[in-house]
């Protein structure tokens, strides 16, 4: 794996989370790494980690194995039009990161059959936490364990069919500012009640984390772990109580179809 050159075409905000991710991880070479964007001041800090830094998205392509398309929906297929002509169906595989472009799309931009994959990744990708949603077309098992195992140094990865895709894109990456914003919350509730802000935010993060984590390892449903803390007459539930009045559960749930609907117009 680590011979295997990748391209990270387009490093905006989720390419860079990626970028870090990778170079975070420490098993793979850095230098084996090339990341594009139009403007690259952004990715100057990058260099001194060894990545390769253009603007040149097909001198990009040309000299790598995966190419991991990080662009907005509105760009890709005119890039990726643009690049058809480098790609080898011999040699190169497709990630495509980009929401509510299907494989069909991607293969007509780019006129040829080749490994081409959707992924959705999400910021966490940053510090190693990324869930990544991956479905293909033209992949081999080798082409599968091949984007597994680079997927897999920035998180976890699943297998889902493509017509989940864009609600894996609401679930699994609006999904981080979901949370964000009830920790938010959280915290401001916290400082209301007498904690600093400092102290607010360190209990927050370490109980949002033990949460988490409770559910992972135990694979418990939710309100499995929420029926322990919540004892007759207690603080717990009438808390909860209280915030189901006003509609918690319910405004969250609409949020998720919102921004699912809003995908699928």
């Amino acid at each position: 794996m680590k011979d295997i050159r990748i391209a990270i075409i387009g490093c905006g905000n989720l390419g860079q989370a990626i970028l870090k991710g990778l170079i975070d991880d420490h098993t793979y070479p850095s230098e084996n790494i090339t990341a594009t964007k139009r403007h690259t001041e952004v990715l100057e800090p990058f260099k001194a980690e060894g990545i390769v830094v253009t603007s040149n998205n097909k001198a990009a392509v040309e000299s790598s194995d995966l190419i991991i398309v990080a662009l907005k929906p509105h760009d890709i297929l005119k890039t990726l039009e643009e690049l058809g002509p480098s790609l080898n169906p011999g040699n190169h595989k497709l990630v495509s990161l980009a929401t509510g472009i299907s494989m069909d799309q991607i293969e007509k931009a780019i006129g040829k059959q080749l490994p081409i994959f959707r992924a959705m990744p999400n910021t966490g990708a940053d510090v190693k936490e990324s869930l990544t949603c991956l479905c293909s077309q033209y992949a081999s098992l080798e082409d599968e364990q091949l984007v597994d195992y680079f997927f897999n140094r920035i998180g976890t990865t699943i297998t889902i069919d493509e017509d989940l895709m864009e609600a894996a894109t609401v679930l699994g990456a609006c999904g981080i500012a979901f949370v964000m914003r009830f920790m938010r919350a959280m915290v401001q509730g916290g400082i209301q009640i007498g904690f600093s802000a400092k102290t607010a935010n360190e209990i927050v993060n370490q109980t949002v984390m033990g949460a988490s984590q409770l559910l992972i390892e135990r694979k418990e449903h939710p309100e499995f772990e929420i029926d322990k803390v919540t004892t007759p007459k207690g603080c717990t539930i009438a808390g909860l109580n209280e915030m189901e009045h006003y509609g918690f559960s319910s405004a969250l749930i609409r949020g998720i179809v919102t921004s699912y609907e809003k995908i699928e117009k």
